[in-house]
């Protein structure tokens, strides 16, 4: 239904539609309406919301909206309440479709949430709102008053922007009894207006006719417009101008320069004087095209003043008229052809996008809605869009030159974080034009990668006595996560370190990953640990791994060589060695041994004598600790030989032990008594001490003479007797080996026994003097009869048999 309103005729007010029924049809897909132009703001077209079936609330909450391209956006939808199409502004069908029969705005409907799209078309409905108008307000003729009767002058045509019934409908020419209106009917159904001369004309009696040409409308009011014609009888002049040709052709690129000629027209008059001087002009031309083209009136050359373009005008008609000085005048039809170039890039334009996925989006994800449109035809406007590189993403064609941006395969934050995604649209033409469009894509990050070490183990090495509390070792375990998904924690396995928790031996650092020593570590206690490291990231769920740390511990030189023979003393006397008189030179008089609970070079041993009484007189080998005589014994040596020998290891710095040993020299027991008396400390002769003891030895010998021959007698009988039930047990002194091997921690030393025939005890010194005999064994005991738990017990024994045997002197006389 139309409602019509007819305003007073001295407004000159146009005639508006109030309402205009709505025209809803979906053909092939499309949601078609209509629309009056020159509606006001916010003019109902159609109710979107239920043309989508959707209800009017649904339209914000869907994302539904309009997406358009190139043009200016005429509509809007109103998602807030009624979910209606309604107009933004003034719409002014002739600019947007000029002469167009029927002007269809065509958009689309975007439901986002689906990614999908619904063609809307719109008609705009003309209303009468433009006056029919000529391109001149008068135009003067000249004709010669010979002119015959039934000559048709072809007069202006005037235009009217609107169309159907409210386009130019008729013309009228105000009464005259020489001239009438002749309208002929073009091949395009245009109205050509036309004088025809009825009756002769007689400059005399009138020379110049003015007449009114009047163009109207179909529309409600008429609306009109006039010409002004004068034409002026001139004298005879039998021989109009005459056109080369009757219509002109020319081709031309869009991209002509400016000035360019284009095209030169030549019409001829035989006439003489000012009847043969011919004069161009464009005639029934339209108003753009007169504003892009200049004719010069004499030449009759045609050039643009302005760029064409083909995607305005594919061909520019027009009609140029010559006219000879006595008014006689002659047309031909211009038609300048318009060729297309590839001068337009194609358009990409985004109409979705997303920036932000999980790394953990599946194939197929819609990234983008992006739309690619080219002003140009033909080749030049068939368009291909891509994507150019090696990115795991893809572009799906839809309706209407509409991609979609999906993901083609899943995504890896660790590999890559970010996309710089270009989409390149790309025309036909020659040369090929492109257009680039830019998405930048972040790739949000899930926890899907544990923590990693550096390595697949570590092994450290560190010194004994390390203060408690140094950092000993760091470990480092990298997640190519991010934030809290990266962020890695530090702790140990729970074990167990001979019998006590790990704990209370190593801690670490949970943030950095920085061991700790919670203690002083002894090497002599165990020589390494074994333990696990964890790390974990705080992602959720959290993910962690493991690896194993192997921390070895180094000797150090803290311990100082412990000598286990000769032993000292626990009742404050002084083991004596024996040697006699008669020894050759590196006779074997004893052996220093001692152990270092050391390891490695700390452990390595070297005897060395330190100070003797005599010097010269006994040496002492460098490794083994063997005593021997470095000449032959003299009667002018002295009875009682002192000797200091040292033990030293091979640490840094290196530690050392010594040892003092009284070795006595005599050829027979009478000998040693008679000399002890005699014997002087070699060592400290102003000792006063020393001295009182010597006198007490030789004022108490005889006295003990006897009694000792007695006792050594007895014992004779004794080891007699006790030598027959050793060889029997296999455990007596005749049996038992004469060296034994000594051992601590791996490392063993040569401890030698000594089988002497005869022993003498001096109870008034305290001393226990020890003649050995010239032949000796030198044996070792086999590994494997030596027992782990019994090489720090073994000197012992020894040194207990020792002194059992110092009580025992054989007397070979």
């Amino acid at each position: 239904m139309a409602i019509w309103v007819k305003l007073s005729c001295y407004s000159r007010q146009v005639l508006l539609f109030l309402f205009l029924e709505l025209l809803l049809e979906v053909q092939a897909g499309k949601i078609r309406y209509s629309v009056p132009e020159e509606t006001d703001e916010g003019f109902f077209v159609g109710n979107i919301a239920k043309d989508l079936g959707l209800q009017p609330q649904e339209l914000a909450e869907r994302g539904v909206r309009i997406v358009s391209r190139g043009r200016t956006q005429l509509f809007a939808l109103n998602t807030q309440s009624s979910g209606s199409l309604v107009t933004v502004g003034r719409i002014d069908r002739e600019e947007l479709c000029a002469q167009s029969e029927r002007c269809l705005v065509n958009f689309n409907i975007l439901v986002e949430d689906k990614m999908k799209l619904f063609p809307v078309e719109v008609e705009i409905i003309d209303v009468n709102d433009n006056t029919p108008q000529f391109q001149l307000e008068e135009v003067e003729f000249k004709m010669n008053e010979l002119t015959p009767p039934g000559t048709r002058i072809p007069l202006p045509f005037g235009q009217d922007l609107d169309v159907g019934i409210n386009s130019l409908q008729n013309y009228q020419l105000s009464s005259n009894s020489h001239f009438s209106l002749d309208v002929q009917q073009g091949a395009d159904g245009s109205q050509h207006p036309g004088m025809v001369l009825q009756s002769p004309l007689d400059r005399e009696e009138e020379a110049v006719h003015h007449l009114l040409l009047t163009a109207s409308d179909g529309g409600n009011p008429v609306h009109s417009g006039t010409l002004r014609i004068h034409v002026q009888v001139v004298d005879a002049n039998d021989n109009p101008p005459a056109f080369t040709q009757e219509q002109y052709h020319i081709s031309v690129p869009e991209n002509v320069p400016l000035g360019t000629q284009l095209l030169i027209v030549k019409a001829t008059d035989p006439d003489e004087g000012a009847n043969g001087e011919v004069t161009y002009s464009f005639h029934n031309i339209d108003q753009k095209v007169g504003q892009i083209f200049q004719l010069d009136s004499y030449t009759g050359e045609i050039t643009n003043k302005e760029p064409l373009d083909f995607e305005e005008y594919k061909v520019y008609p027009m009609e140029i008229q010559a006219q000879d000085g006595a008014g006689l005048m002659s047309r031909a039809k211009v038609l300048i052809k318009v060729l297309d170039i590839n001068d337009n890039a194609p358009e990409v334009t985004i109409t979705s996008v997303t920036t932000a996925v999980p790394e953990n989006f599946p194939p197929a994800t819609i990234i983008a809605l992006i739309s690619v449109h080219d002003q140009d035809s033909g080749d030049n406007g068939h368009t291909t869009c891509s994507i150019p590189g090696d990115l795991p993403f893809k572009l799906e064609k839809l309706v209407d030159n509409y991609y979609r941006l999906v993901t083609e395969r899943a995504l890896d934050r660790e590999l890559t974080s970010r996309y710089n995604i270009t989409v390149m649209a790309a025309d036909q033409g020659t040369p090929t034009l492109s257009t680039e469009m830019y998405i930048s894509l972040q790739v949000t990050d899930i926890n899907d990668n544990p923590p990693a070490f550096t390595q697949d183990s570590y092994s450290t090495y560190i010194l004994e006595n390390n203060p408690r509390g140094a950092s000993i070792f760091s470990v480092t375990a990298h997640d190519p996560d991010s934030d809290e998904n990266a962020r890695v924690t530090y702790s140990l396995v729970e074990d167990t370190i001979q019998g006590a928790p790990l704990s209370s031996y190593i801690s670490i650092n949970s943030d950095t990953g920085i061991l700790y020593a919670l203690r002083s570590f002894d090497y002599e206690q165990f020589q390494d640990l074994q333990l696990r490291v964890t790390a974990h990231d705080s992602g959720d769920p959290p993910l962690s791994s493991n690896v194993s740390l192997s921390i070895f511990l180094l000797d150090q030189n803290d311990n100082a060589p412990e000598i286990l023979y000769p032993m000292l003393p626990t009742d404050g006397s002084t083991g004596v060695e024996l040697a006699p008189r008669s020894a050759e030179p590196g006779y074997l008089v004893t052996k220093v041994v001692a152990v270092d609970r050391d390891s490695g070079q700390n452990a390595w041993l070297s005897y060395r004598l330190l100070k003797a009484s005599e010097p010269g007189l006994f040496v002492v080998r460098l490794h083994t600790g063997e005593v021997r005589t470095a000449r032959a014994l003299l009667d002018r040596d002295a009875l009682k030989q002192s000797l200091v020998v040292a033990v030293q290891d091979h640490g840094q710095p290196p530690l050392s032990a010594t040892v003092t040993l009284t070795v006595a020299v005599a050829d027979s027991i009478p000998d040693v008594l008679e000399e002890l008396g005699n014997l002087e400390p070699s060592t400290n002769p102003d000792d006063s001490s020393l001295t009182l003891y010597l006198v007490v030895a030789v004022t108490t010998v005889s006295c003990v003479f006897l009694a000792f021959v007695i006792v050594l007698l007895a014992l004779r009988l004794r080891r007699w007797h006790k030598s027959h039930l050793l060889q029997a047990s296999g455990r007596g002194v005749a049996g038992v080996p004469a060296s034994h091997f000594v051992g601590v921690e791996g490392v063993r030393a040569f401890l030698q026994t000594y089988s002497h025939e005869v022993s003498l005890t001096a109870d008034s010194r305290k001393s226990h003097l020890i003649f050995p005999q010239p032949n000796y064994a030198d044996t070792l005991i086999s590994q494997e009869s030596c027992e782990k738990n019994d090489l720090l017990s073994a000197p012992q024994s020894l040194l207990e048999g020792k002194k059992e045997m110092f009580s025992q002197v054989n007397f070979l006389w």
